[in-house]
């Protein structure tokens, strides 16, 4: 009954905005004290770092000490850079704005440079995660308070420095999101309906005393996860929550270094009938990370067999075509086919 109630309140709850299933993983930012050449010159290694960090998935470097001394690169191979504004917390817990240098490098020298430091790679093509943060202060429990939406913004500033897609649900004019927080205290991911290759996160944060004890649950592409991060500072714990998510989704989901290597495979694919079901197919499989490049080897009616140049070993493109709502596995036959 539980879990009936929770998905029903869900399927009629909207997400906030339409997040792109693809990271600009070569874009990187860095804190400046402002906008001059000196400043700029400091901070571009640092914007190349965050841009490897994102590629990656790392939250460090710290076993990888050849980076440092490769960031020393980052003029040569900038494409362009403009500044922001970002609201961040001071030390005493006040809001003051911080200027971000944003600098935005050349895919293929980034490419090259991650390849060369041996570092793993996370796809671009990231799933979104919906998440949800139930708060009891010891008086009562609640979804997503207005009073701590400081905290949420630096969440949400978190997940993107890590590239980590996150999807915010959206109150209603009172400020209300119209589920029992009680339902969604105890974390049961698994009541949120989000189905196969989908990922949710239910955030659950306790007062105990001076310290905040919070809970995390995540599910994520069939694997599921619990852990818990504990502060006198509320967001430093949701943070490092965030960063715990980043880390486990990005290891399940990163290539190793070991295993970035082009190879040439062929796939057939069955149930492609007309010149539409031909392109939407095609489209599909060159938006794949895992693929360089597409030709076709073969053709006849109902059935195209693909050439596909890979950047990594064909097991990687197995899992990113399980993952897909494009093509359908036939495990009698051992082939895929278009979904209609």
């Amino acid at each position: 009954m539980r879990a009936l109630l929770l998905i029903l309140l869900l399927a009629a709850l909207p997400f906030a905005g339409v997040y792109a299933d693809t990271i600009d993983i070569y874009s990187g930012e860095a804190a400046v004290e402002d906008n001059g050449q000196a400043e700029r010159s400091r901070a571009l290694p640092l914007a190349l770092k965050h841009v490897l960090l994102k590629m990656s998935g790392l939250r460090t470097f710290e076993e990888y000490p050849e980076v440092e001394p490769a960031l020393g690169i980052a003029a040569s191979i900038l494409l362009s850079f403009h500044y922001r504004n970002v609201e961040g917390m001071a030390a005493d817990g006040s809001l003051q704005d911080e200027l971000r240098l944003v600098a935005r490098f050349s895919a293929d020298r980034t490419n090259e440079l991650a390849r060369s430091l041996q570092l793993p790679s996370w796809p671009a093509q990231r799933i979104p995660t919906d998440i949800w943060v139930v708060v009891d202060n010891g008086l009562d429990r609640r979804v997503m308070p207005l009073e701590f939406e400081y905290a949420w913004r630096a969440m949400a500033d978190t997940a993107a420095t890590r590239g980590f897609p996150l999807r915010w649900p959206m109150a209603d004019e009172e400020g209300q999101f119209g589920v029992d927080a009680q339902l969604l205290w105890g974390g049961y991911t698994e009541d949120l309906g989000i189905g196969p290759g989908g990922a949710a996160m239910i955030v659950a944060a306790r007062r105990e005393g001076p310290n905040w004890n919070v809970r995390s649950n995540l599910a994520y592409n069939g694997q599921s996860w619990t852990w818990r991060t504990q502060d006198i500072d509320l967001v430093f714990a949701l943070t490092e929550s965030m960063q715990e998510a980043a880390d486990r989704v990005s290891a399940a989901s990163s290539i190793a270094a070991a295993d970035l290597e082009a190879s040439l495979h062929e796939l057939t694919v069955t149930g492609i009938l007309n010149s539409s079901d031909y392109i939407r197919c095609l489209g599909y499989l060159q938006n794949l990370e895992v693929v360089s490049r597409v030709s076709v080897n073969r053709a006849q009616p109902g059935k195209v067999a693909f050439r596909l140049e890979l950047n990594a070993l064909p097991q990687y493109l197995n899992e990113a075509l399980l993952k897909g709502q494009v093509l359908g596995y036939d495990e009698a036959q051992d082939s895929y086919f278009l979904l209609q």
